[in-house]
């Protein structure tokens, strides 16, 4: 095999390793990452990670972003079988001594109304607002879908956030 393309390819497999990781507290916070969508997508997914290894429960109140018009935090409620996407009220819990992926079960972040597509590889500046430990700047890098992305589960789902206005 030649050199460039053991390069190319050990710089492929390194990318995920070179993810920003962030702390707030007793709080790490890593994995920030959105799912690139098709150009048109009124709304990108994203999905992070919270280790609280402190002895005190959190909750993520908020993300915040000018690289799009708002940022709401979605979960998955099944009614009459059909799944569907919700506005999550008062938050996502971050109890003490555990790992919480906003992206299973259904929770994700929705980056609403980006002013253009992002692409693969682009970047998005974000704030999480944790009720205790503050409020801690971090970056979203946009990603192709992968291989593993049982987590997202948002295909095919309608979603109801309890305001028409919203428009979606």
């Amino acid at each position: 095999m030649k050199k460039s393309t053991l390069l190319l390819f050990a710089l492929l497999i390194a990318t995920p390793a070179l993810a920003q990781d962030y702390t707030a507290g007793r709080i790490s916070i890593s994995d920030t990452w959105i799912k690139e969508a098709p150009p048109s997508a009124p709304t990108l997914g994203g999905y992070v990670t919270f280790e609280n290894a402190g002895s005190e429960d959190d909750r993520l109140i908020a993300i915040e972003s000018d690289a799009v018009e708002k940022v709401e935090l979605h979960t998955s409620v099944v009614s009459d079988g059909i799944a569907r996407m919700a506005l999550m009220q008062g938050g996502l819990e971050l109890p003490a001594g555990e790992t919480v992926i906003l992206g299973e079960a259904g929770t994700h972040a929705m980056f609403i109304n980006p002013p253009s597509p992002y692409r693969d590889g682009d970047e998005i500046g974000a704030t999480l607002v944790l009720e205790k430990a503050g409020r801690v700047d971090v970056v979203f890098t946009v990603e192709r879908r992968r291989i593993d992305d049982a987590m997202s589960g948002h295909e095919g789902m309608s979603m109801d956030n309890g305001s028409a206005a919203n428009g979606h």
